[in-house]
């Protein structure tokens, strides 16, 4: 209702403005079924319109005039952008065809003088190529999708969130490359719409390119330096390559905003124990086992972290050896054939001097291997 109404509105403005159609006689009958369109909006009245418009087009001469023909691409595009349902029974290639006529006139020397009317035009095409694409998109056929919107943005080149449905149905067809540029033209002119960066970096990180990931999100952060969100990119992007040094000025807003996180406490601790910050580590490690009590890994490390203690100068020995064996027993316990655990055992027994539980170590080794 709201479409017929906009339409009906386009066309009011598009006869009041026009002095090229005001001034044909010829062209009365369709003139005056548009009028009538405008004033009852029945599509009936779009239908005479479009016949009597084609019944001006006989000749070869017909076929080449200017005037007569805009008016058939004034008519045809008006049915396609209001009649979206197709209750006249237009054919399939008739989006298509008027797209061609349209092209095939734009060009012509003197179409300055029907500015207005193919500006008009150029409009519902584009409009009724994106509406195909979301239908098209809608039954999964991104394929046709992705060709629908490209022709809207041949029409609508300034619409820039084209881009974003051409990159989505890329996206879908696993054509990365061409969605990572689509996204990244759309990042150019619109950097603050979080969607387009996450998307864009996970592409690009899917790509194997995390140099151009990381820059994306690197931008993001600094026009959006508050989003919870782009610093968890940013922050996995630096953990994955273990780049220890460049993730730890994000730890202290990455814990604060998920204090309640295990997986992020334990990324804060691991990145602190890769960067010998043992203290800091020694904590996060314990409040990741605090907050799941289930996870291996922060057992594991906290005995880890404990024997590299006693290998250091001027450290409590007995102390941090003791905690080492506490914590290792108890990963074993959680993960009894894990042999890396069982090794730092066996190293960590051999340095207290602890035969018996040596042997039992060694005989577990034996099993394994």
């Amino acid at each position: 209702m709201q479409q017929s109404r906009k339409i009906r509105l386009l066309i009011l403005a598009l006869f009041t403005t026009s002095v090229a159609f005001g001034q044909s006689e010829a062209l009365k009958t369709v003139v005056n079924n548009l009028a009538f369109y405008k004033q009852k909006g029945d599509l009936k009245f779009l239908s005479s319109a479009k016949k009597s418009a084609d019944s001006l087009v006989v000749t070869k001469k017909d076929s080449a005039d200017l005037e007569k023909n805009v008016y058939r691409i004034i008519v045809n595009s008006s049915i396609l952008y209001t009649d979206s349902l197709n209750t006249l029974g237009q054919p399939e290639t008739f989006l298509d065809q008027t797209a061609a006529l349209y092209d095939k006139f734009a060009e012509r020397s003197k179409i300055y003088k029907y500015q207005p009317e193919m500006d008009y035009a150029k409009r519902c095409i584009a409009n009724v190529y994106i509406r195909k694409g979301f239908a098209l998109t809608k039954n999964n056929d991104f394929k046709n999708a992705a060709e629908a919107f490209q022709k809207a943005k041949k029409y609508a080149p300034a619409h820039k969130q084209i881009n974003a449905y051409i990159a989505y149905a890329n996206n879908k067809l696993g054509n990365l490359q061409d969605a990572a540029k689509y996204y990244s033209n759309l990042i150019n002119t619109d950097s603050t719409k979080l969607e387009y960066l996450e998307t864009a970096s996970a592409i690009y990180k899917s790509l194997g390119d995390t140099a151009k990931a990381l820059e994306i999100v690197k931008k993001g952060r600094r026009l959006l330096p508050q989003n919870k969100q782009l610093l968890h990119d940013e922050a996995n992007i630096y953990n994955n390559k273990r780049d220890y040094k460049a993730l730890e000025p994000l730890l202290v807003p990455l814990i604060e905003n998920n204090a309640t996180n295990p997986e992020i406490t334990f990324v804060a601790a691991n990145c602190y124990d890769n960067l010998n910050q043992y203290d800091k580590a020694e904590s996060l490690y314990l409040r990741t086992i605090e907050l799941n009590v289930s996870a291996y890994e922060p057992v594991f490390n906290l005995g880890l972290l404990y024997f590299k203690k006693s290998t250091l100068k001027n450290n409590n020995d007995d102390k941090n050896i003791t905690s080492a064996i506490l914590w290792l027993e108890k990963a074993n316990e959680m993960a009894p054939t894990d042999k890396k655990c069982l090794e730092l055992l066996q190293l960590a027994y051999t340095k207290t001097g602890n035969q018996n539980q040596l042997e039992r170590v060694n005989s577990r080794l034996e099993q394994l291997n």
